[in-house]
């Protein structure tokens, strides 16, 4: 992964509104929300929800998908796992395991 992608996908999250929306969309996993369901499940009106719904969109974090007359919105779980793996690829001088451990000791 791109430096400038991680940084796009980090600022696209760095948003409480977005955080909340994408933790939203984790929980409910591949097959994803339509547009309504997010909005009340985030409190969220639906205008500020699609200018949300775009930003996280743009960086590649989240996927849309027609069915019928609706917009599915579902995270691409192969971008969010690119980004944990990019964060944490050279923890602990190439030891990831200590990386699990944290800070114990």
């Amino acid at each position: 992964m791109k430096t400038e992608l991680a940084v796009d996908m980090l600022s696209a999250l760095a948003y409480a509104a977005r955080l909340d929306i994408f933790r939203y969309l984790v929980r409910i996993g591949p097959d994803g929300a339509p547009a309504g369901d997010i909005a009340s499940a985030c409190n969220i009106t639906p205008s500020t929800l699609s200018h949300h719904l775009n930003q996280m969109r743009q960086c590649g974090l989240i996927g849309r998908t027609r069915q019928g007359r609706a917009q599915i919105y579902h995270v691409n779980f192969d971008a969010m796992n690119t980004l944990i793996g990019f964060l944490s690829d050279d923890c602990c001088n190439g030891q990831p395991d200590l990386c699990l451990k944290g800070n114990e000791k």
